[in-house]
């Protein structure tokens, strides 16, 4: 492709935005409103994925082992559960000493109660704490450890585990369904706008056609065209997304202390590429797929 060819399907790309102000504006306008809402659930997706992890980095496996054992071979069981079992992703060992300790701090004020309740005397049982690298074997990952011999039993809460991956579940769905329809209303919005470009020049292109002008030659200008209503309604919809989220986060890091929303600048990089690849295949396929069926005719 020759040097002033490149400049003529430009100075025809733009000259078909501005010709067509009203619509292009609209176009400009639906993208940017379409990655509004799709970047604004993503990021609460993103936030709400957070919180989830956390959720699941407390949910972890209590194995309390047989009060029979002596302290060492207790600390042996944690060797053996590593070797047999690879959906381990951490492990504590907590001596019984230390579990009291933690129980009276839960307790409070309450806690004197348990004063004078040490060594022999001690209720409580040696233990672990794990934490599964996969929450939804959780079930299978139990019945493994209370088959290992000095386990007496393992225990953990079910209805979390099973509430974080639904939750993430329900997220990942809501997502890919929004970003579908979003895109889909977006790339016709761009193939109305270039309709509308290709019937006012249509006697020109038939005048094209006739002296023997290739399809390329004629669609180029039409796909500038939906390239830059996506590429500028992509920078419109990205700076909006900053503003937007940036006063979400300092609303909700206000009203909820103990939670900190993921700051934009940590996400800035990769909603920018997003951004101007939805606004770039967005743009180029809508021209593409309305030329194509206009010269078609």
């Amino acid at each position: 492709m020759k040097r002033y060819e490149v400049m003529y399907f430009f100075r025809e790309g733009i000259r078909g935005v501005f010709l067509h102000g009203f619509t292009s504006f609209a176009a400009v306008s639906v993208i940017a409103a379409c990655l509004l809402i799709m970047g604004s659930f993503s990021l609460i997706a993103v936030n709400i994925d957070r919180i989830i992890e956390e959720l699941r980095n407390q949910n972890k496996i209590l194995v309390v082992v047989n009060e029979s054992l002596s302290r060492a071979e207790a600390q042996s069981i944690g060797t053996r559960i590593n070797r047999t079992i690879d959906n381990i992703e951490e492990l504590e060992f907590i001596p019984k000493e230390t579990a009291l300790e933690n129980y009276r701090e839960q307790l409070g004020e309450q806690g004197n109660i348990l004063e004078g309740i040490e060594d022999e005397r001690n209720p409580l049982r040696d233990r672990y704490l794990i934490q599964l690298h996969d929450v939804s074997l959780m079930r299978e990952t139990i019945e493994r450890l209370e088959g290992i011999a000095g386990v007496e039993f393992a225990a953990a809460s079910f209805e979390v585990s099973e509430f974080i991956l639904s939750t993430r579940s329900i997220v990942k769905a809501v997502s890919y369904t929004l970003i579908i329809m979003l895109l889909g209303v977006s790339v016709f919005i761009i193939s109305n706008t270039v309709k509308l470009a290709t019937f006012d020049r249509r006697e020109e292109i038939g005048i094209m056609r006739v002296v023997g002008a290739t399809y390329a030659f004629i669609r180029w200008p039409f796909v500038i065209e939906g390239f830059l209503l996506g590429l500028t309604g992509a920078a419109l919809g990205f700076f909006l997304q900053w503003s937007v989220y940036s006063s979400l986060t300092r609303m909700v890091n206000g009203l909820i202390p103990s939670f900190n929303m993921s700051p934009f600048d940590d996400l800035m990089i990769i909603v920018l590429l997003l951004f101007t690849g939805f606004g770039f295949v967005v743009g180029v396929l809508g021209s593409v797929l309305t030329i194509r069926k206009f010269l078609r005719v």
